[in-house]
């Protein structure tokens, strides 16, 4: 049997390590930390070994997937090792094919557990506080305030005006908390008429109103365990508030037309563009809801109080609307980056990256001038100062590493500051050089990411060609370092 699974593998393309002892089965397990575990239930007579395999092998981290294969009559063993996470089981004997099966399904599980962990890790990287960007003191008191509350419970009202970068921050705080496997669900208070929004976040029973047809979760039991994300919380009706009043002090929602509470464990991170302050004034927003948003608040300058950030945003927009149609990599001229820095930038972080997308797609080589920027940024500006010529030099901008993003100074001493180049390493002993393992995983995850850009960021494609399983790609790219 073990000859005829092993040979059969084989032939399927798999690497496969055969044992017919536990204990070195076991030792295997631990030197090599397999993907796929095919084991008997009984090695022998005296006692199910396969149960302490199954137990080694769904220990690792993270652990593998196994198959168990057992005789007639053994059934219920094999039931309770499902019980204790096989992935499935085999009575013998079975059918080349079942088992070719098995196999795939086996595979194909560990492949997509991996491809989740790897977007998960990624969602993480892109939502890190440090990918918010900026170099002013502003900006580095709100990294500060951010990672100091990501990982409470605590409710966060976030402050600033619209385009400044609210949604980003509210996600940063929720997958940099133990709630990032939960959703993060973001809904804009303003975006729906009363009756609608309060389906929307309260859900409702059948036959609540007109055209409910069926029963609907509202949106913060659709976010349980995780992050409910309220933006433009200042426009909501006095009714809303008072219902969002209520799920804040007591964690349970009413659906419309229901009477039954449902508890929700759900944090609320709250946005507005306008002080509610004067709302309250006003009349317009309940006082004791605002204290019970406002446990911790965080302010987001406008993009006009921090001109210096204007360069780096730019380099970062810059690089990651691609390449030019020749392949360069977009520079721009130093009128034009003066021309950005001078306009006020009503709209903030979000016009500057929509004038950005705008002049990389006008523009006709791999260099953004002045013409390429918005006509209403230019009009409000003295074109005369900023007017461009061939024979100007080009102010092209530092790379922005995808770690810690706030931690750039960027570098306006040189008279050219140029896009490809890496900033050198600190100091120049012993001191400065990175642990040879983390420039081994530096070089493969180079080569892996070669591999799926010859592929055209086909997977399974970029794994054929590497010689590698689809699930050991994922595993790679998301930084495991087990063996393969």
């Amino acid at each position: 049997m073990l000859q005829t699974v092993s040979e059969l593998l084989r032939l399927e393309g798999h690497e496969v390590l055969p044992f017919s002892n536990s204990t070195e089965a076991i030792a295997a397990i631990s030197a090599h930390s397999p993907e796929l575990v095919v084991t008997d239930l009984y090695l022998d007579k005296t006692r199910p070994q396969g149960m302490e395999i199954l137990e080694k092998a769904r220990a690792l981290h993270p652990p593998a997937t196994v198959i168990v294969i057992t005789g007639f009559g053994s059934i219920d063993t094999a039931v309770d090792a499902m019980k204790h996470g096989a992935f499935d089981y085999l009575e013998k004997p079975f059918k080349v094919e079942e088992f070719r099966l098995a196999v795939q399904r086996a595979l194909s599980y560990n492949a997509a557990i991996s491809e989740t962990a790897f977007l998960r890790k990624q969602l993480k990287k892109k939502y890190h506080f440090s990918q918010i960007i900026g170099n002013a003191p502003k900006m580095q008191e709100v990294f500060k305030m951010v990672e100091r509350v990501a990982d409470t419970e605590s409710t966060i009202l976030v402050l600033g005006e619209s385009g400044t970068g609210k949604e980003l921050v509210a996600r940063a705080l929720h997958f940099n908390s133990q709630r990032q496997f939960g959703p993060f669900v973001p809904i804009n208070c303003s975006a729906l008429p009363e009756n609608l929004l309060e389906s929307e976040l309260f859900g409702h029973k059948r036959g609540a109103f007109t055209g409910a047809i069926n029963d609907k979760k509202g949106l913060f039991q659709e976010a349980d365990g995780g992050t409910i994300f309220l933006d433009e919380v200042g426009s909501m009706s006095p009714l809303l508030q008072s219902r969002l009043l209520r799920v804040l002090q007591e964690r349970e929602v009413r659906r419309v037309g229901d009477n039954t509470p449902v508890y929700v464990n759900v944090r609320v991170v709250a946005a507005t563009n306008e002080p509610l302050e004067q709302r309250i004034k006003e009349g317009t927003f309940r006082e004791d809801l605002y204290y019970r948003l406002n446990v911790i608040s965080i302010q987001l300058p406008p993009l006009r109080e921090r001109v210096d950030d204007i360069p780096l945003l730019a380099a970062h927009f810059l690089q990651h609307k691609g390449n030019s149609r020749s392949g360069a990599p977009f520079r721009i001229t130093r009128p034009a980056m003066d021309a950005l820095c001078a306009h006020d930038w009503p709209g903030n972080v979000r016009e500057l990256e929509n004038a950005i997308e705008r002049a990389v797609t006008l523009c006709e080589s791999e260099t953004v001038r002045t013409r390429d920027l918005p006509p209403s940024l230019l009009k409000k500006l003295n074109l005369s100062t900023f007017s461009d010529d061939d024979a100007l030099e080009t102010a092209q901008l530092p790379s922005i590493p995808e770690s810690a993003t706030h931690a750039i100074h960027p570098t306006t001493e040189n008279k050219t500051l140029n896009v490809s180049e890496v900033p050198p390493v600190n100091g120049n002993g012993c001191d400065s050089l990175q642990p040879l393992k983390n420039f081994i995983r530096d070089q493969e995850l180079g080569h892996l990411n070669r591999a799926l850009h010859q592929c055209g960021g086909d997977k399974e494609k970029a794994a054929l060609l590497l010689g590698v399983s689809l699930a050991t790609l994922y595993r790679k790219l998301a930084g495991d370092e087990r063996d393969s």
